[in-house]
């Protein structure tokens, strides 16, 4: 009891600098420390000289922070540009979704084996009810689009239209924001995922090339990798 007493008395002789710290938002977030998805508090603060324990003169105000409401650790706020396991979940799968629709828009679902390739690559990242019928329909519905697949509606399967911006939207949509965090080498699944649809009826016909090097690039891969690892997964078939 002395001894807390003393150490009270002489804390509150110090004078020094306290964060008032206030929360302004709150959300889910991938905490760092624990690992996981956990909720966070957004907070701001300010700086305040502390005499006697009492918050008295300001001394300006500090970055805001994301603190996790499980362990209290705090953070930059960039800590928020992660995704949560299951949004980084979802964007994988439809990565891999977009990827197998644009070979197979780009190449064509005449072969049997392409499209079991296909169904197996979209099965695996997370569409477990996905069947031939539902690829073979949904192939249909962007062949009906001209805004977004020129070539398909007008049956130019062995190019993209002129500028290669229909394709190239829906590809860099979904695989610019998942590229940054993936690891190289989970970048480079994605693409060979792709590759193996092309390649499963024989050699990349060129709209099927153009559709994979358009991966490539949005999903950060120098176009001399693209190039390996094509050249690679046809060696392999």
């Amino acid at each position: 009891m002395v001894h807390a007493r003393a150490r009270r008395d002489r804390d509150l002789c110090v004078v020094g600098v306290r964060t008032l710290w206030r929360t302004v938002g709150d959300g889910e977030f991938f905490c760092p420390d624990c690992g996981g998805d956990r909720n966070y508090r957004r907070r701001t603060g300010r700086r305040r000289i502390v005499v006697l324990g009492l918050p008295l003169l300001p001394r300006g105000p500090v970055a805001p922070v994301v603190e996790c409401a499980a362990c209290a650790a705090r953070f930059g706020t960039e800590v928020l540009d992660h995704p949560t396991t299951t949004r980084f979940s979802a964007m994988l799968r439809d990565a891999v979704h977009t990827v197998a629709l644009a070979v197979l828009a780009a190449g064509g679902t005449e072969a049997t084996a392409v499209r079991q390739v296909a169904v197996g690559a979209v099965r695996a990242a997370g569409f477990a009810d996905c069947d031939e019928d539902q690829l073979l329909a949904l192939i249909e519905a962007l062949a009906a689009d001209t805004g977004r697949l020129p070539g398909a509606a007008t049956g130019e399967r062995d190019g993209l239209d002129p500028c290669g911006t229909a394709l190239a939207i829906e590809l860099h949509e979904a695989l610019e924001p998942l590229a940054p965090h993936l690891a190289p080498t989970g970048r480079e699944a994605i693409l060979l995922q792709g590759a193996r649809i092309a390649v499963a009826d024989g050699p990349y016909r060129p709209a099927e090339r153009a559709v994979l090097e358009t991966v490539g690039r949005a999903l950060m891969i120098c176009p001399d990798d693209t190039a390996r690892l094509l050249a690679a997964t046809r060696a392999a078939f």
